[in-house]
Parts: C-alpha cells; structure tokens; sequence
C-alpha cells in the first residue's frame, strides 16, 4: 500500500498537476492539506475525476482557507471530520478529516501555523495539537498520522538553525508537543529510513529557495509500530515541487510491504544546487 501526504495549496490551483501525478505514482492512499475548496466545491470539481481513478474522497473543507482529504482506493470506512474538543480561531476549522483504509487509520492533518510565538495563534496551535494527541491516544494499533504539521522536528530538518530563530515552526513548546504525540507509539519513517540524510518537504516560493535547496521538513508521516513495520520506502518526491505552477510543499511517498520503485532514496530527484544560507523561510 502506498500512502502519500501533500500540502497541495489550492486543490483548484493545484489540479493540473494533482491527476497526472496520481496516474504517475498511483498512490493507493492519499492525504490531502490546504484544499481550499468547500466539499461541495471539492466533489464538483475532483470527484469524477478521482472516481475515474478508482478513489472514494472523505472531504473535509471551508471556501479560500484550510481544508482536508483523504482519497483512497483501498477502501474508505468510519470517516470523521475534525478533532472532538479541539479549539477553533475563533470557530472550529477545517483541520483533519480520518479513515480507515486498507486496514490502518489514516488522519490527514493541517496543524495550525502558529504565525508569531507568544500570540493567540501559536497558543491555538498547541491546544490543536493536544486536541489531536488526545485523538490518536484513542484509536487502535494500525494508525498513521499524516500531514502538513507545521514544525520542524528538529534543527536538522532546516536549512539553517539560525536563520528561524525567534520564529515559529522550531520552537521549544511545539517541539515538545509533537514529541508527546510520538511518544504514543508512533514513528517518524523518513527520519527513520534516513537519520543523517538532508530532508525537506517545503521551500518558499521566493526566487531561488527551491533550487538552491532552502528547505524545512514540516510534512510528515507519523505511524504506529505495527505500521511503521511494513515500510519498505519513504522519499520526497522533489519532481513534484519543480516546473510551473507547483504547490510549495511536495509529497512525502511512504510504501508498506512493498516499493514499487524499489528502495530509492530519501528525495527524488536530488536537490539541484543544495547550500545554506541565513534566510528566513517560515510558511506563513
């Protein structure tokens, strides 16, 4: 089973490129971030397509801002929208959508940005995450957390420490919150496959931070033991960030039990001209 996390910003955006990527790589589970589009809007505008490919979609959504998917094609039961308790800004957003695919408990997550530390919106996104913590302490063995988390687990997953301090996304209170939520049991599998390996999954679209490999890695795939134990491969498809019109972020690929593509690296392609500058890159 081969399950894909993309921040996709804008599934209207973002759709020319969305329906060839999933004939290319033919992802079984797919979880989608930032759709942007109302459920309605999403279905009128994907849903033919996707059921064409053999997908049920579980939508999640609010017109212009947020939204979530998950998309599969190996079954799509028990679905729940949003976090029980989980706070809003002012409102509930639309921030995680769950199913249960092929077996495993599937959440597709768009963590809130937190914007500045210290602000209303920093502290709406640590009581997000323990809403979605209290979530996941709930469900069985087989579950996978995956999505958009805005943060960077640690300073290797930047390109350069210094140039995020004093901004989100690398802070200490929101390290410690993704750290409880791994500490239920679950696993980081790219960090895991590739310890040492330079991994990034967002470049701002600024001139030059893709191609000169100015990164974070703040998309990730948190999975059970007993999931985490199937994967046979994790990587970055980078291809997907490249060309016109591409979202900002790029899907991480995470292969159970087998790699159709083999056990092929923690990005691919490589980056282009990889080098770290001071440089400010924090999504917004």
């Amino acid at each position: 089973m081969r399950v894909v996390t993309w921040n996709v910003n804008s599934a209207k955006q973002r759709m020319a490129r969305l329906l060839p990527w999933l004939d290319q790589r033919a992802p079984d589970v797919v979880c989608l971030q930032e759709t942007k589009l109302a459920d309605d809007a999403f279905v009128a505008l994907l849903g033919d397509a996707l059921a064409e490919r053999g997908y049920q979609a579980a939508v999640h959504g609010e017109g212009r801002w947020n939204g979530v998917a998950v998309l599969s094609r190996v079954g799509l039961d028990d679905v729940v929208t949003g976090l029980a308790g989980a706070p809003g800004f002012p409102h509930p957003e639309a921030r995680a959508v769950a199913a249960t695919c092929g077996g495993v408990r599937v959440y597709s997550v768009y963590v809130p940005n937190g914007r500045e530390p210290g602000s209303d919106h920093y502290h709406y996104k640590l009581r997000w995450l323990a809403a979605l913590e209290d979530a996941v302490a709930r469900e069985g063995d087989d579950v996978v957390v995956c999505g958009d988390i805005n943060i960077a687990p640690a300073d290797a997953d930047v390109f350069d420490p210094a140039a995020f301090a004093g901004h989100t996304h690398v802070t200490g209170p929101e390290r410690d919150a993704l750290a409880r939520l791994q500490a239920l049991g679950l696993r980081d599998v790219v960090r895991d496959r590739w310890p040492d390996e330079r991994v990034f999954t967002f470049w701002d679209y600024r001139a030059g931070m893709f191609h000169q490999d100015l990164g974070m890695r703040i998309d990730l795939v948190l999975a059970s033991a007993p999931v985490a134990g199937r994967v046979r491969a994790a990587w970055v498809d980078r291809h997907a960030r490249k060309g016109t019109g591409p979202s900002d972020h790029a899907p991480v690929v995470v292969d159970l039990d087998t790699a159709p593509d083999g056990d092929i690296g923690p990005v691919v392609p490589p980056p282009s001209a990889p080098r770290a500058r001071r440089a400010a890159g924090v999504p917004r």
